[in-house]
């Protein structure tokens, strides 16, 4: 679901179900001309849509950050840990563009964007990504 189809009332009663928030982040930087802005928003778009198409029942896509890009990894580790305070249990940045440090993100569990330029979504990859983290959060809770 996105965050906009969501009432209070809605929320109160789906909390318990829709357990993580999916953080699109385009990574301009503010250089683009429009035309490379605009792949950069498509990109992401690209690799978010297979991921809200298969869990539609189980995640919240918030805004998409736009002026967060790869060297921001400290402001989108903090942006994660607040949307965290917000009861969701799982956080996945989705991006379409590569150059990310994961490894500064820890706030988020899971980043799903290309390690290359060149990388195009893969939507069975995506998914399975997706189950996987669920399962190892789940097994690690007992």
């Amino acid at each position: 679901m996105k965050f906009s189809e969501l009432g209070e009332n809605d929320w109160a009663e789906l909390a318990p179900y829709l357990d993580t928030a999916l953080l699109p982040v385009t990574g301009l930087l503010g250089d683009e001309t429009p035309p490379e802005a605009a792949a950069l928003v498509g990109a992401a778009g690209d690799w978010l849509a297979p991921i809200e198409s298969a869990f539609r029942g189980r995640t919240v896509t918030y805004p998409a950050n736009h002026y967060i890009g790869p060297g921001d990894e400290q402001a989108l580790n903090a942006l994660c840990a607040r949307v965290r305070s917000g009861g969701f249990r799982h956080i996945v940045v989705v991006s379409g563009r590569s150059g990310w440090d994961e490894g500064q993100l820890p706030e988020a569990d899971l980043l799903a964007a290309p390690r290359a330029e060149s990388d195009a979504p893969d939507a069975e990859s995506l998914r399975r990504q997706i189950a996987d983290m669920w399962k190892s959060a789940a097994a690690a809770r007992g």
